[in-house]
């Protein structure tokens, strides 16, 4: 389920009930305005459910082509054996991609406390439909990167 809101980009997790987890994508901004030009690009991202409240603020180097990474299991709607991994420019947040015989996306997110203390990691996985529906979340990924200030 994608939605959008006034803080970003909201991907949920299919598993009903109390476990259920929402990831908010929010805040895109460029940490150095002054550098004209400049690609680095940081976010938060939080994990919300009955039983978590977890953010992390994810540094990217344009986006660290998480766009891209959906967009290529959306081409491969038909599937793919093993596990497909992207990560952030400073691993805070990390993406694994299978696919199973049923013809669903499942994607781990994992949110990780920056390194040197590296004293936490959380993850949740949401299930898509392959194709159109993992189509539809690259353009949502998309559309929040390009919103930065």
């Amino acid at each position: 389920m994608i939605e959008s809101e006034s803080t970003g980009v909201v991907v949920g997790v299919r598993d009903a009930g109390p476990r259920a987890v929402r990831l908010c994508f929010s805040e895109p901004t460029r940490p150095f305005p002054e550098i004209e030009n400049d690609l680095m690009l940081d976010f938060c991202v939080r994990a919300r459910g009955e039983w978590v409240s977890v953010e992390v603020s994810v540094r990217t180097w344009a986006g660290d082509g998480l766009d891209s990474f959906l967009d290529e299991l959306a081409e491969d709607f038909r599937g793919w054996e093993g596990a497909r991994t992207w990560r952030s420019l400073e691993h805070d947040l990390t993406l694994s991609a299978t696919h199973d015989p049923r013809g669903y996306v499942h994607l781990t997110w994992g949110l990780h406390d920056r390194p040197p203390s590296e004293e936490w990691h959380f993850e949740t996985t949401t299930v898509h439909a392959a194709g159109e529906d993992m189509r539809n979340l690259a353009t949502e990924i998309r559309a929040f990167l390009v919103t930065d200030s």
